[in-house]
């Protein structure tokens, strides 16, 4: 596997990895890998002849108060990781190259970044849009993967490479998860024993309210019932827990078409989100 720290490097390595015609995959990351990650390393060489990953701490999606000082960084190991997994290519991006100090340029997306994420964390999904077009003009990969953990933040994206004409296919695959249902997380890695045991009650939250709506029980009742009973495990504040239009996210009041369930939730000093697709029986 190729590493690359300059960006004045990466134009002629992408050049020689795409030799003969080869496609190429995209999987961009803030480090910290976990299985969840490998899993989009795994789809991208299903997918494409060859798979660049990028990690960099995008300092634009974090708020004032969050932890991007203490976010987990391991480069080694997760160097250790991609290569293992059939990474062909990792780019380690400088924030000063990303981020010049002429960089006057940010990318907003209308509508499906304003609620849920967007009102919890206010410019959160424009930091997310910028770095990834600028991840995307720069490797100009044939596709791009996601985890679909990350639910709002994937729609955003579509929507972004959509409306900006990238020409790049953008990927969910669906979330990993730990053996009792936890979505994994490189945040999991900040709760405390007690709190990892209470925190699967997230999943298992969202899977009896998935449940209970295809038997047509009330939504209403059965979202405020689910927000309870993680209070009851010990989340301190559950921002949201909603069902919404899998494809607008906007939410929903009656069962029916294509839909999801999302939830953003902090136990102890770790804020939590997952979500589940609700079908119809």
């Amino acid at each position: 596997m190729q590493i690359i720290r300059e960006a004045a490097q990466l134009a002629p390595a992408l050049i020689a990895l795409r030799a003969g015609g080869a496609s190429l995959a995209l999987v961009p990351t803030m480090g910290a890998l976990h299985a969840g990650h490998l899993a989009l390393i795994a789809e991208g060489s299903h997918r494409a002849d060859r798979v660049a990953a990028t990690i960099f701490v995008n300092p634009l999606q974090f708020g004032a108060n969050e932890d991007l000082e203490l976010y987990p960084r391991q480069e080694e190991q997760d160097a250790r990781m991609l290569e293992e997994a059939g990474c062909d290519l990792l780019w380690l991006p400088k924030p000063e190259e990303m981020y010049p100090p002429s960089f006057a340029t940010t990318v907003h997306v209308t509508g499906l970044g304003d609620r849920w994420e967007g009102e919890a964390r206010p410019g959160h999904f424009d930091g997310v849009a910028t770095v990834v077009a600028k991840l995307l003009a720069s490797v100009r990969p044939d596709l791009a993967i996601f985890g679909e953990k990350d639910f709002q933040q994937l729609a955003v994206i579509r929507r972004m490479t959509l409306d900006l004409g990238l020409g790049v296919e953008i990927l969910g695959v669906p979330t990993v998860r730990d053996h009792d249902g936890l979505a994994l997380s490189s945040r999991n890695a900040y709760l405390s024993p007690n709190e990892r045991k209470n925190a699967v009650a997230l999943p298992e939250a969202l899977s009896s309210a998935a449940e209970r709506l295809r038997a047509g029980e009330d939504v209403t009742a059965v979202l405020d019932e689910s927000k309870e009973r993680l209070r009851a495990a010990g989340f301190s504040r559950v921002d949201y827990l909603v069902l919404v239009n899998a494809m607008t996210l906007e939410p929903l009041e009656r069962f029916g078409g294509p839909m999801r369930l999302i939830a953003a939730a902090t136990i102890g000093r770790t804020r939590l989100i997952d979500n589940l697709a609700v079908e119809e029986a």
